[in-house]
């Protein structure tokens, strides 16, 4: 047989091995950043509570839940925009989950208090799970329940709200990363409004942790102020 009649299939060969070894040096796509919109009391607290998870990649704090468009801080906090402080988290979902994120999110609020959290009071202030799409919302319903058993009490006790995302606003410049860059102030702030004081009362063990749920909390059943 002529040898060019024979170089076909190796050329053929040649250029697929040649297309694996290209394709198996390509960068593996990375899966898209999700988004989670969560209030809880002081974003400043909320922010930096959750901005250290591995697979948070930022928190930004602002509002979430009102009708008014580009809120201010000084309106949200004087009431009737119907906003609550809340904290926008970009995470990484190959490193962490939006369930995961939820735990870590329960165990840094008083699920207890509808009317605010801990020495902030009204209702923009108020804990609220804001959902995007209908997974999350399923997800967040279940972490409700989960939380529930977990301190032992019946759900309809639980004062956390979950609501469809309508969009949200980013806070004031010097609003954000706010512990980082005023850490005497955020320190004594966080100490005086009792936040871990009243979270180790109520998770006991588990407060400010991502860690899977238990039907057999640390702390028992949810103490009373």
């Amino acid at each position: 047989m002529a040898p060019g009649r024979r170089a076909g299939p190796i050329v053929r060969w040649l250029l697929s091995l040649g297309l694996a070894v290209l394709l198996l040096a390509l960068p593996v796509q990375a899966a898209p950043l999700q988004e989670a919109v969560l209030a809880g009391g002081c974003f400043w607290c909320l922010e930096h509570d959750l901005e250290t998870l591995p697979g948070v990649i930022e928190a930004i704090s602002g509002y979430s839940g009102g009708t008014l468009a580009n809120p201010t801080y000084k309106q949200v906090s004087a009431g009737g925009t119907g906003h609550q402080e809340a904290v926008l988290v970009r995470f990484d979902p190959e490193r962490i989950s939006y369930g995961t994120l939820l735990r870590a999110y329960w165990r840094n609020i008083d699920p207890s208090d509808g009317d605010g959290q801990f020495c902030d009071r009204g209702s923009s202030y108020r804990p609220v799970i804001f959902t995007s799409g209908l997974q999350q919302a399923q997800q967040a319903a279940a972490s409700s329940r989960q939380a529930a058993a977990e301190l032992r009490r019946p759900e309809r006790t639980l004062a956390v709200t979950i609501q469809p995302l309508k969009r949200f606003w980013p806070a004031e410049a010097y609003h954000q990363n706010y512990a980082e860059r005023n850490v005497a102030t955020y320190t004594y702030y966080r100490w005086a409004c009792g936040r871990d004081r009243r979270l180790n009362a109520v998770w006991g063990g588990r407060a400010r942790q991502a860690l899977p749920w238990s039907a057999k909390p640390d702390s028992g059943k949810l103490r009373k102020s």
